[in-house]
């Protein structure tokens, strides 16, 4: 296999991918809270992972992919109210729902929107509120190892510390003295690693903490693991301190741990993601392990709105289906995310969006021209997670030269993995693939690489082209007349036929090589 070289959040370095296990990956990425449309901002994050996902496949790995979904838990901050909100609930109270049956909706607005963007899917999308037993064994783990302490929601004694009944025992204690489960920030020596929100930074750590409203923790840096439920909550699980839900950063841990074990490869995310959220889960699975956990943690920078950060305030959170009642193909927003690279920040205009469509419009024209002239034998690659025995047909048909004809393909197909294994480095790829189309290769050739490309890219290609080379009897009997024509010297007459086929949907282009036909996207 070619190197790969990804940059790893936890070392801020750029390092050369080594797997735990040879040819097998396993990766986790944070999914989204449902209890809206996802935004092209959490979109960006997904396709940041869905291309390191293909990448890995592109290169022979097989990948165990795991992509959760929150369903509770995932407490915001309700800046009218000043108080902490599950965003599921308030969601499911505002529409007279319950909480799930508006997060199974916004669930299958999130496949739905996965699928439109061509993103590949998770093996597993696990749900926060089915692995509620993973994250309370989790949390008495931590417990029994003094990472983690109880409180009554409320009170702390003189020390600083939970109140407790005798010899610090919760059964000796009334029903009320507990309920709310903290980790203890300051027995984790390593906290900070990932972000840098060290515990000699104090002061910054808590200006970066999105919700900080609990008064009864022993120090403010002290995240949840387990709430208490406040009086009339609807989604609330019996635990052994009494009836609560959990902490966001805890599942997360819980879930990929249990799908991936207690060391895997790579955890996907936004940049937003890397304080608190993956620096607690950081904390959280070492300290329970009492090794690292996960190896890579790779990043998407964040998107822009018109220069700013979305916000439903300034009127610029956007959604997919806002994409396409604007007149454009989901796709041109995968392109537009293709031409920066995933850890730099993307400003998203509408006007950048258009003209990512331009650029997608014009891929896809000259593909259908190469394909409606020409119908080209393809050397498979595997599909995703194929069995052993795909690779080596793959292999064989390369070997044998099946649909790689011409130098100048070869020398492509090299840059192009060259790119995409130096960090995911898709602008340098759409380079290559602009090289491509525009070189002197035979078009089977230029398709073959195409389409090879295209399983990373993910901008259907080969389903474009298929289309495309269904041309009508009528629009190949006026190609064929105007072909005449020309040898005829009817200049006149052929441009007449052209504009005819223009009428159909198909453009005709005069080569040295003779007439190519593309399909009017």
């Amino acid at each position: 296999m070619a190197d790969i070289f990804l940059t790893n959040t936890l070392t801020r370095k750029k390092e050369k991918f080594a797997p735990i296990k040879s040819g097998f990956v396993g990766m986790y990425s944070c999914g989204p809270t449902v209890y809206s449309d996802i935004h092209i901002g959490n979109l960006r994050t997904y396709l940041a992972a869905d291309i390191l996902k293909r990448i890995l496949l592109y290169n022979g790995y097989k990948v165990q992919h795991i992509k959760n979904i929150t369903d509770v838990g995932h407490m915001r901050t309700d800046e009218e109210h000043e108080q902490a909100i599950d965003p599921v609930i308030a969601e499911a109270l505002k529409q007279g729902r319950t909480p799930q049956q508006i997060a199974q909706e916004y669930t299958e607005k999130f496949f739905e929107d996965e699928k439109r963007l061509n993103i590949l899917p998770a093996n597993v999308f696990p749900r926060a509120t089915e692995h509620i037993e993973e994250m309370i064994k989790l949390i008495e783990r931590l417990r029994d190892k003094g990472y983690a302490y109880e409180t009554d929601g409320a009170v702390l004694d003189a020390e600083g510390g939970a109140k407790r009944g005798k010899a610090g025992v919760r059964g000796e204690a009334d029903d009320e003295s507990f309920g709310t489960v903290y980790f203890d920030v300051k027995k984790f020596k390593d906290y900070g690693k990932l972000s840098g929100n060290t515990l000699d930074k104090t002061n910054k750590l808590l200006e970066a903490v999105r919700v900080s409203s609990e008064t009864d923790k022993k120090d403010s840096v002290d995240f949840a693991l387990w709430k208490k439920a406040e009086s009339g909550r609807s989604m609330k699980w019996d635990s052994p301190w009494g009836d609560g839900f959990p902490g966001w950063h805890i599942e997360c841990s819980a879930m990929s741990m249990k799908y991936l074990g207690d060391n895997f490869d790579i955890h996907t995310g936004g940049e937003d993601n890397v304080f608190p959220h993956h620096e607690d889960e950081i904390a959280q699975s070492e300290a329970v392990t009492g090794k690292k956990v996960v190896n890579y943690w790779i990043h998407a920078g964040f998107l822009l709105v018109d220069g700013k950060k979305m916000a439903r305030r300034e009127g610029n959170v956007y959604t997919i289906s806002d994409i396409i009642q604007k007149g454009f193909n989901p796709l041109a927003f995968r392109y537009l995310v293709l031409t920066a690279h995933y850890r730099s920040r993307l400003n998203f205009t509408w006007e950048s969006l258009e003209a990512a469509q331009n650029s997608l419009n014009n891929l896809y024209r000259e593909v259908t021209g190469f394909a409606t002239s020409d119908k080209p034998k393809v050397a498979r690659l595997p599909t995703p997670n194929a069995p052993p025995d795909s690779l080596q047909d793959a292999a064989a048909s390369k070997r044998a030269g099946v649909g790689y004809g011409g130098q100048g393909c070869t020398e492509c197909e090299q840059k192009f993995l060259k790119a995409i294994n130096n960090d995911m480095d898709m602008p340098a790829a759409l380079s290559v693939v602009q090289h491509l189309v525009k070189s002197n290769c035979p078009t089977s050739a230029k398709l073959a690489s195409l389409y090879k490309f295209d399983q990373v890219l993910g901008l259907d290609l080969e389903k474009v082209a298929a289309e495309a080379a269904k041309v009508p009897e009528e629009v190949r009997k006026l190609v064929d007349e105007r072909e005449e024509l020309r040898n005829k010297g009817d200049f006149a007459g052929a441009d007449k036929l052209r504009r005819k086929i223009r009428e159909k949907g198909y453009e005709v282009v005069d080569e040295e090589t003779g007439s190519r036909l593309k399909k009017a996207v």
